[in-house]
């Protein structure tokens, strides 16, 4: 009799990584572009929403921004990626801080869809070589 064990733990490795996509994908779209701006084809979301109070909402964005980086880890993501995690959710924060262009910054930035998109990529790359 063969064992199904390998098998079956692969399945639900698979599942709980498109279960953690789908997930983030919903909070990015929360996040970077769920209000669409009035007679614009454009969207901002929750981030840039809570940005415009100064440093404060830069900050609540930045922890915001950090459960991409928890998926990733729990994903067991390379170094590499959690790096350019961090790098993308600094420049963010850090764009943000700049009084009025910052604001308009953040809506165009889209840290967290960036970085969802960072974490598809590796995981589909990382599932393609198994």
């Amino acid at each position: 009799m063969p064992n199904k064990a390998p098998t079956e733990n692969i399945k639900r490795s698979q599942q709980k990584t498109q279960a953690a996509i789908k997930r983030l994908e919903r909070f990015s779209k929360m996040t970077d572009s769920s209000v669409r701006i009035p007679f614009t084809q454009f969207n901002i979301g929750v981030d840039a929403i809570i940005g415009l109070v100064p440093v404060v909402g830069d900050a609540a964005g930045f922890i915001l921004s950090s459960y991409v980086l928890i998926e990733a880890q729990r994903l067991g993501v390379s170094k590499r990626i959690k790096l350019k995690i961090i790098g993308n959710m600094l420049i963010d924060f850090l764009g943000g801080l700049i009084p009025l262009v910052g604001d308009v910054f953040d809506a165009f930035f889209k840290a967290n869809t960036r970085n969802t998109n960072l974490l598809k990529d590796y995981l589909l790359e990382q599932g393609s070589h198994e």
